[in-house]
């Protein structure tokens, strides 16, 4: 598969022909993400133009939204319904990792992620760590799930490689946010990025995409010809 398809200077505009998303938040109405069925539809019609294969609903599971699995189950089958395309849809959560989480990690009531339905999306807060995080990573490995760590490149308490190297050592696994390699997210987030992607530390890539708002800047990702190379083994979807 291709990464480029069209050459600006010395950067490529991504190419998302066969992409699996990751991470979105296009199941309407039940977090911070897209809020009604219509703009559901018009993300996904966009996603068919860019040759989106797979996507990966995530919407948040925290104590501020606690979503219950049935009610994202019935929100998942009217979006399905709702929906005629191409694009395999499929349900999971973005979990923060709070007394919510312990509570339902321990009741084993969890949307689990991935093909084999083997990992966990979980996120913390991007400032400060939760108490006790190692024992919870270790909680999650114990009931038979791999953490997937939701955009590590954005935790800014994780002050030196030797964080990351160290939650990897535990069984997790990571998933970059697209744009967190054009500074979307700040320039820390971006140096972080591009160190793990350069040193094959991410399993796979999500566009945590909220809104329509933010299809534009998913069409217009540039990058360097070597961060295109190394985004290439992520595409092919080496989880799958």
């Amino acid at each position: 598969m291709s990464l480029f398809d069209s050459i600006f200077g010395r950067k490529a505009i991504v190419d998302f022909n066969g992409f699996v998303d990751w991470h979105s938040h296009i199941l309407p109405g039940v977090d911070d993400g897209v809020g009604s069925l219509d703009d559901s539809l018009t993300i996904l019609a966009r996603y068919e133009e860019m040759g989106i294969r797979e996507v990966w609903l995530t919407p948040h599971v925290m104590e501020d939204m606690p979503n219950r699995t049935a009610d994202l189950r019935s929100g998942f089958s009217r979006l399905s319904e709702a929906y005629n395309g191409p694009i395999v849809l499929r349900l999971a959560a973005e979990n923060m990792v709070d007394v919510l989480f312990a509570g339902r990690l321990a009741a084993g009531d969890v949307l689990p992620i991935g093909p084999r339905g083997d990992m966990l999306l979980v996120e913390t807060s991007c400032f400060n760590p939760p108490m006790k995080l190692e024992s919870t990573l270790e909680d999650i490995r114990s009931a038979g799930y791999f953490p997937l760590i939701a955009h590590p490149e954005r935790y800014v308490y994780v002050e030196s490689p030797d964080g990351y190297r160290r939650w990897k050592e535990l069984g997790c696994r990571f998933q970059l946010n697209l744009l967190s390699l054009t500074g979307f997210y700040g320039q820390q987030a971006q140096k972080s990025a591009e160190f793990m992607l350069g040193r094959g530390m991410y399993d796979c890539v999500g566009t945590d995409i909220h809104g329509r708002s933010q299809l534009d800047r998913l069409r217009s990702i540039r990058l360097s010809a070597g961060m295109m190379d190394h985004l290439e083994s992520l595409f092919l979807n080496k989880l799958y």
